[in-house]
């Protein structure tokens, strides 16, 4: 990830797992890390919130942004990312990849919470497509990249 160094992400879900990851090695070129998840407080069962992440993004050299969201509500996301353009100046990279998990077998695992877990990727393509003309700011890469993980 050459090249990242006062580059601003805006990484939902990375409070934890494959998320998290992708900001800290961000993190260790100098990003900045908006980090954009509903984990505020800890989980009995997951590890990690909005602040553990911040922490770690800050020893790993970045600048962190935690920021309160669930991607499903397009006033938080967008609110979000006035927040970043705010902190950062800019908004340079989306990585997108926030998810629900159950840790309960298939069969033990009801319609409704199935359907949470599918609905996790309110910023589509299409969605980003349309939210790049509403975020505000320059990119200082002179384009906004878009990472979707399916």
């Amino acid at each position: 990830m050459a090249g990242l160094a006062g580059r601003t992400l805006f990484v939902t879900g990375a409070s934890r797992g494959i998320e998290l990851a992708i900001a800290l090695r961000a993190a260790r070129d100098g990003a900045n890390i908006a980090i954009a998840a509903k984990t505020e407080t800890p989980h009995p069962k997951l590890a990690g919130t909005i602040h553990t992440a911040a922490a770690e993004i800050e020893a790993a050299g970045g600048r962190a942004l935690p920021l309160a969201c669930d991607v499903r509500e397009e006033a938080q996301v967008k609110a979000a990312i006035d927040k970043t353009v705010g902190r950062f100046g800019a908004l340079d990279i989306v990585v997108n990849n926030a998810s629900a998990i159950s840790l309960t077998p298939v069969a033990d695992t009801g319609s409704c919470r199935q359907f949470l877990m599918a609905a996790r990727r309110p910023i589509s393509p299409s969605y980003s497509s349309s939210a790049r003309c509403r975020i505000p700011g320059p990119s200082r890469s002179g384009g906004l990249e878009f990472c979707h993980y399916l």
